[in-house]
């Protein structure tokens, strides 16, 4: 596989890898979405959220859009949801192979 194509593997999943970003995409899932309503559903401040969704926008995983005032967030492509979907059997698979363990100790 090339180093480029790593690269840029390697940039995307950097830039889902952190609770805050996840928290982010968990309420675009619905949709898109004010800037205004994530910020109280991630729980955090302003300037804290907004530089989470510039990293998200630079991995290119959402777009932003004006709306007067208001900037409004979308998921690019929702396949990104798959991959967190199949991300969460993993760790349940994981969970469950831990659990199988400590029961035969």
């Amino acid at each position: 596989m090339k180093s480029e194509s790593l690269e840029l593997k390697a940039e995307m999943l950097k830039a889902l890898a952190h609770p805050t970003r996840l928290k982010i995409l968990e309420k675009l899932q619905d949709g898109p979405c004010c800037v205004c309503k994530i910020i109280p559903y991630v729980g955090g401040e302003q300037s804290n959220v907004s530089h989470h969704l510039a990293i998200l926008k630079r991995a290119g995983i959402v777009r932003d859009k004006k709306k007067g005032k208001e900037v409004w967030y979308e998921v690019c492509d929702p396949a990104v949801f798959s991959l967190l979907r199949i991300i969460n059997q993993i760790i349940l698979k994981n969970l469950k192979n831990k659990q199988k363990i400590m029961e035969v100790l």
